[in-house]
């Protein structure tokens, strides 16, 4: 009779529409959250403030989300992890920012998928295909291409490189808990419940640091409403969805599709210009994704 795997470090058979449609949801979200540094830059607010108002303007959509989901089911210990880490992801990305060069900054983000890879074996039980592992490499050879020209090293700039890999530690323990809680928890529900955490925790940073906490003109209001509802619903909502059908590893790549995204749209909106390695290094990351990409098992048959 047919049974599953008996190999519990494997995730789960997956039906191939069911890894299409996350996989979908998955570059859906890396464009949503790519997306973000143009909504901040038009925010007319410090970077502290723009982050607690991309979560915190997001809460009511997520609070429907959560009720048409169920909002019933207990918290979940990983529930509250994830918004801790996102927190803290947010937190030290915009120290980087501001403490190294934003090349410096990207690269050392994008270690997040190295993090996940390790976590996931050893913390949350989930085997890494080698397939995944080669595409990271690969990844991470595409993102040097892509910002690595304009990376340098400098001793006054140490703090905020280690800030950087700081974010690259959250933002990879922000997707092992979301893969852990999603096992249990809907997406919708998810979300808003980490987000609750994260709001406050951001909060508490925007008004300890920071003294404006209002735009001065609607369109930057219109910035931050954008920024919550695209980049935060639409972005991480998308990859809380997939992250209940896609493995930690494979999903954490997405943050190479948003440093391909970030690096398009500066072109299209800011005329920043593209170099042909730059070129080359997007294109390494797609193909490294593609390799890395989920391949439904059929179930074995006992």
């Amino acid at each position: 009779m047919p049974v599953t795997s008996a190999d519990p470090a494997r995730p789960p058979a997956a039906p191939a529409a069911r890894v299409i449609a996350a996989f979908a949801a998955l570059v859906g979200g890396a464009l949503a959250m790519g997306i973000s540094p143009v909504f901040v830059r038009f925010a007319e607010v410090g970077p502290y403030t723009s982050a607690f108002w991309r979560v915190g303007l997001a809460l009511p959509l997520l609070w429907i989300w959560a009720r048409l989901d169920g909002g019933s089911a207990p918290w979940r210990p990983a529930t509250v992890v994830a918004g801790l880490m996102f927190a803290g992801d947010l937190f030290f990305w915009h120290l980087a920012i501001f403490n190294t060069t934003m090349a410096n900054a990207t690269l050392l983000a994008t270690l997040a998928p190295v993090w996940v890879a390790l976590g996931s074996s050893l913390l949350i039980g989930e085997r890494v295909e080698r397939t995944t592992i080669f595409g990271i490499v690969l990844c991470v050879a595409g993102a040097l291409a892509l910002v690595g020209a304009s990376w340098s090293f400098a001793p006054e700039r140490l703090l905020g490189d280690l800030y950087g890999i700081a974010t690259s530690v959250f933002f990879g323990g922000y997707f092992l808990a979301v893969r852990v809680a999603r096992r249990t928890t809907p997406s919708g529900l998810l979300l808003f419940r980490s987000s609750l955490v994260t709001a406050a925790i951001l909060l508490v940073s925007a008004l300890t640091l920071e003294s404006d906490l209002w735009p001065a003109t609607l369109a930057g209001a219109g910035a931050l409403f954008m920024l919550a509802f695209v980049s935060h619903v639409g972005g991480q909502g998308l990859l809380a969805y997939a992250l209940g059908h896609l493995s930690a590893a494979f999903s954490s790549l997405v943050i190479f599709l948003e440093a391909v995204a970030a690096a398009v749209l500066g072109w299209l909106v800011f005329s920043e210009a593209l170099s042909v390695l730059q070129a080359v290094g997007g294109a390494t990351i797609l193909a490294g994704i593609w390799i890395a990409r989920p391949r439904p098992r059929p179930l074995a048959n006992q």
